[in-house]
């Protein structure tokens, strides 16, 4: 296992490398002097030289990049010219209510889909079957940003059951913390439900026909111990990936469900730093988030070894 574990993080190195030099060069796509940009055109010259000289823009760009990443790997981020704080600062400040959110959605939906998946492939052809289908479809048609208004109008604003929006963090009342991120999570978890449960409907129809389910059945064990606790460990490789898949996208793209509920998290944060131009934000933002993603997909990784202990020996 830990020659496994060895072999997929010196996998990671280049990804990294090559991620973390087109992050770096992301100052550079943008048309004109970054520093002229971020300041305006009614900036004076002295301004402007001395916002370059911050940002290290006077130095060659191979040496640029060479204490960029140093620092980066220092913790070290940059610093905001909005903010007037360290980047790492800000995303830490910013970062539990977008973990608390895409926890809350990725819980939400794995209760939905899991069931629903399974049920749809043991009854194929049946009624949960074709509830599958049209949840799938609602699902894969409704913009989760469409579905939060929709819950907004109807739970907060007409039924006055929940708030319309805001951020109470868990520390302050777990109660609270529930009615604000309820909303918010499930937008988000119906709309990963849907694909999830297609995802356990496909992989469990592919297991129900390998020998081993007959033979579990003429031993007399009971079809949901069967379903449950054989066939959709056996299946359960391409239900990681999604699910994995997913967590790092809702990390990296809640910034519109944040926006709509208010949620001062890490997308608030990253539409704040494009509308201002705050480079050094919008560097140390897609750097993690972008790391955060390689972490998640690792610990995937890691996950089929201990769901399928063949795959350490491949």
């Amino acid at each position: 296992m830990i020659i496994y574990i060895l072999r997929r993080l010196l996998a990671l190195i280049p990804v990294v490398l090559i991620m973390s030099i087109v992050v770096f060069l992301i100052i550079y796509l943008i048309p004109g002097d970054p520093a002229r940009v971020m300041l305006g055109d009614g900036a004076d010259e002295s301004t402007i030289q001395e916002l370059r000289q911050q940002m290290g823009l006077d130095y060659p760009l191979v040496e640029q990049y060479g204490r960029w990443i140093g620092q980066a790997l220092q913790g070290d981020l940059g610093r905001s010219f909005f903010l007037q704080q360290p980047v790492s600062t800000a995303i830490s400040e910013h970062l539990a209510p977008t973990l608390s959110l895409a926890l809350f959605a990725q819980i939400i939906a794995v209760l939905i889909a899991i069931p629903l998946g399974v049920r749809a492939a043991v009854n194929r052809g049946g009624i949960a079957d074709k509830a599958l289908n049209a949840y799938s479809l609602l699902g894969i048609s409704v913009p989760g940003f469409l579905l939060s208004l929709f819950f907004v109008l109807v739970f907060a604003v007409r039924l006055k059951w929940l708030p319309v929006s805001g951020y109470v963090p868990i520390q302050e009342g777990f109660g609270s913390f529930l009615k604000y991120m309820f909303l918010p999570a499930l937008s988000i978890g119906i709309v990963m439900s849907s694909l999830t449960a297609r995802i356990v409907k496909a992989s469990m129809l592919e297991v129900l026909h390998e020998g081993f389910v007959k033979t579990a059945l003429s031993k007399g064990l009971s079809q949901n111990k069967i379903i449950y606790k054989h066939v959709l460990r056996n299946a359960s490789i391409p239900i990681l990936t999604v699910i994995g898949g997913s967590f790092g996208t809702l990390v990296a793209g809640a910034a519109v469900i944040e926006t709509i509920f208010n949620i001062p998290g890490l997308g608030q944060m990253l539409v704040h730093a494009v509308e201002r131009r705050d480079y050094a934000v919008i560097q140390g933002m897609v750097l993690f988030i972008a790391i955060v993603y390689v972490a998640v997909n690792l610990a995937v990784d890691l996950l089929y070894a201990v769901v399928d202990p063949r795959i350490r020996l491949q």
